[in-house]
C-alpha cells in the first residue's frame, strides 16, 4: 500500500497498455497532473501505456510528512524530503516500471533507482535538480556555493502567496493564480530539503542495465535572471551527469521541456520506453 496519492491515466481502452507502466515524479510548486509545472501535457502517452502520476508528500492530494493530510512537518524540520520521496517512489514502482522525474522529482527518482534498480525499466530525468554530483563543473560549483551560503530557507513570516510571487515574478516569469492547490504546493516548497545538495552515487546508475535519458531545455527564451539563476547550472549539471552515467542527453527549445515542448518530450519518452521494452 502506498502512502502518497497516485493518479492513474490509462486511455488504452482497458487493454492494460503495451508493457510496464510509467511513474512520473513532479518538481516544486506543482503536483503530478498539474498543467502549468507538472505533467499534464504528458496525458497523450496514456493512449499507449498506463501512467502513474505521483503527488509528492505535501503536494496535490498526498499527506504531508506528518501524515495528517496537511503540512504535518518532519523531525528534520522540512515539509518534504527527497529521501522520503525515494521510498515512496519505490512503493509505487510495484513489480517494475519506467521512471520519469522532473526537477526535485528527478533527484528523488535517481535515489529510488539507486535503491531498487531491479524495479526500474528505464530512467528519464527532465532537468534534474542534482547539483552535488556535478560539483566539478565551475558553473555548478558556483551555484552550490551560493546555495550553501543562503542556507536556512525563506524568512519564517513569508507567506505562500509571497513565495509564489518571488519565485516567478522575481525571476521575470508570469505569476500563476494562487489557487488552494498552488498555495499548498508553495507552502511545502518553502520548507523542502534542498535537493541540489543531495549526495547521489552515480556509479549504480552508470552500471544499471536499463537505458537512461536526460532532457534539458536550451533556455535561450528564458528571462535573463532565471537563466543565470537556474538554467545555466541545470544545463551544466545535466551535461556532467549524462556523461558520467552514459545517458542519452536530449536538448529541446525553451526552459520548461515537458510543458513548452510536450510533443518532443513525449516522443523521446515513448522511444525510450519502446527501446527498453524491446531489450
Amino acid at each position: 500500500m502506498t502512502t502518497v496519492h497516485v493518479t492513474v491515466w490509462d486511455d488504452t481502452g482497458g487493454t492494460g497498455a503495451s508493457g510496464p507502466p510509467a511513474v512520473f515524479v513532479h518538481g516544486v510548486l506543482s503536483w503530478g497532473t498539474d498543467d502549468r509545472y507538472g505533467f499534464g501535457a504528458q496525458r497523450p502517452l496514456a493512449a499507449r501505456r498506463r501512467l502513474l502520476m505521483i503527488d509528492r508528500r505535501g503536494f496535490g492530494a498526498s499527506p504531508g510528512l506528518g501524515g495528517d493530510g496537511g503540512e504535518g512537518g518532519h523531525e528534520t524540520g522540512y515539509e518534504t524530503d527527497y529521501e522520503v520521496d525515494a521510498g515512496d517512489i519505490v512503493d509505487v514502482l510495484g513489480n517494475g516500471a519506467h521512471l520519469v522525474g522532473h526537477s526535485y522529482g528527478g533527484v528523488a527518482a535517481m535515489l529510488a533507482a539507486v535503491r531498487r534498480p531491479d524495479l526500474v525499466r528505464s530512467l528519464a530525468l527532465i532537468q534534474p535538480g542534482a547539483m552535488r554530483p556535478a560539483a566539478r563543473h565551475p558553473v555548478v560549483a558556483a551555484m552550490l556555493e551560493r546555495g550553501r551560503a543562503a542556507a536556512g530557507g525563506p524568512p519564517p513570516d513569508l507567506t505562500p502567496a509571497e513565495y509564489i510571487r518571488l519565485s516567478t515574478e522575481g525571476l521575470g516569469l508570469p505569476v500563476p493564480e494562487a489557487t488552494p492547490e498552488r498555495l499548498r504546493a508553495a507552502r511545502t516548497s518553502m520548507r523542502e530539503r534542498p535537493c541540489w545538495d543531495a549526495d547521489i552515487p552515480l556509479a549504480p546508475l552508470a552500471a544499471a542495465p536499463w537505458p537512461t535519458l536526460i532532457i534539458t531545455g536550451t533556455w535561450e527564451n528564458a528571462p535573463e535572471a532565471y537563466r543565470k539563476y537556474a538554467g545555466e547550472p541545470l544545463m551544466a549539471a545535466a551535461e556532467v551527469i549524462a556523461a558520467d552515467i552514459g545517458a542519452e542527453h536530449v536538448r529541446v527549445p525553451g526552459f520548461y521541456p515537458q510543458v513548452e515542448q510536450p510533443g518532443l518530450v513525449n516522443d523521446a519518452l515513448d522511444a525510450l520506453w519502446r527501446r527498453a521494452d524491446a531489450a
